[in-house]
């Protein structure tokens, strides 16, 4: 593929004043082979973190403009505030049965894909109380509109992608906490994570380990169905559950001969050279040139949009071809 000429971007000054001297990719463990926790950088207490300020500053910026200004905090848009209570007994039946039927009720229940693994200490952010994390993890995956999600980047006129993006995180919260309400009525705990905020686990791990999909060149999830136009929630629980397993369908070459987003970042971000980060060796991007331009366009998410495997119809035909490829090379 031709290599096409990046956009410059300069982060405006008000901006820039507001990032701090700590660099994002430091704290998020680039270049560290030895596996540990994740350090809160982003979509977290802005009083906590380094990036608060900046954080700060996009979510005044975002709450600016009238088309979201309410997107989060419509009533209901997010499912019940507050959760039902544990029922006082425990139903009984197979690991096996559960998990069926708790794909059941994400699938019936708005949600377009579901898998479960069980949750890993890596996954849990540094300063939480890891005897609080329930054991297992339901990762939710809900499908976007494409052709409103690839308007990307928003900007205060154009909030297309950016409402998007909001509407199904909303439609995630909404999922995980209906599954969750089901799980605490048969007797076992539960607790919902929905976006964009990033509470206590890190979901894109946990949804590689359960099967939704295969990391992509822009550091996000490639699904073999949606590839990149999806989002992502997950309730975590005691209920007895089976695990999925990862899935392989070529990813990993395809996006080294690819370069789409690599080509599309205004920023210069992603690169098809994969970095050590706590102790896996994968794709990374750039969080210290990522993240101004994020800020600056409510969400950026140009590199999900122009990922072939994100248009409609396309991920199942390239892993058709991929792996009849991997047939012949064998």
């Amino acid at each position: 593929m031709p290599t096409k000429q990046r956009k410059s971007f300069d982060p405006s000054p008000e901006q820039q004043a507001l990032l701090p001297d700590v660099s994002g990719n430091s704290l998020n463990g680039v270049g560290e082979k030895s596996v540990r926790r994740p350090t809160p950088v982003y979509w977290h207490k802005p009083d906590t973190i380094p990036h608060g300020p900046a954080q700060a500053w996009m979510t005044e910026k975002f709450n600016a403009v009238p088309d979201f200004r309410t997107i989060y905090a419509t009533p209901d848009a997010r499912g019940p505030r507050k959760l039902d209570a544990v029922a006082d007994e425990q139903a009984e039946d197979l690991a096996e049965n559960w998990s069926q039927w708790v794909k059941s009720v994400v699938l019936e229940n708005e949600g377009d894909l579901v898998g479960i693994t069980a949750l890993r200490t890596e996954w849990v952010f540094e300063g939480f109380d890891l005897s609080k994390e329930l054991p297992w993890l339901v990762v939710i995956g809900i499908a976007m509109d494409f052709d409103e999600f690839s308007a990307a980047p928003s900007s205060d006129t154009d909030t297309r992608s950016a409402l998007e993006v909001a509407d199904k995180y909303n439609q995630g919260a909404r999922c995980a906490a209906h599954l969750s309400n089901w799980i605490r009525g048969q007797g076992f705990n539960a607790k919902p994570h929905a976006g964009p905020w990033a509470g206590s686990i890190t979901l894109s791990p946990a949804a590689i380990e359960a099967g939704l999909g295969e990391l992509g060149d822009h550091g996000n999830l490639i699904n073999d169905q949606y590839g990149s136009c999806f989002r992502l929630a997950a309730v975590s629980t005691d209920l007895p559950l089976v695990s999925d397993k990862p899935k392989q369908f070529g990813v990993d070459d395809y996006c080294m001969r690819c370069e789409a987003c690599n080509n599309a970042c205004p920023a210069g971000a992603i690169s098809t050279e994969k970095q050590w980060v706590r102790g896996v060796e994968k794709y990374y991007v750039d969080f210290d040139k990522c993240l101004p331009y994020f800020n600056e366009t409510h969400g950026c998410g140009i590199c999900l949009g122009v990922c072939p495997w994100s248009r409609p119809g396309v991920a199942d035909k390239l892993v058709t071809k991929l792996a009849k490829q991997r047939q012949q090379n064998d």
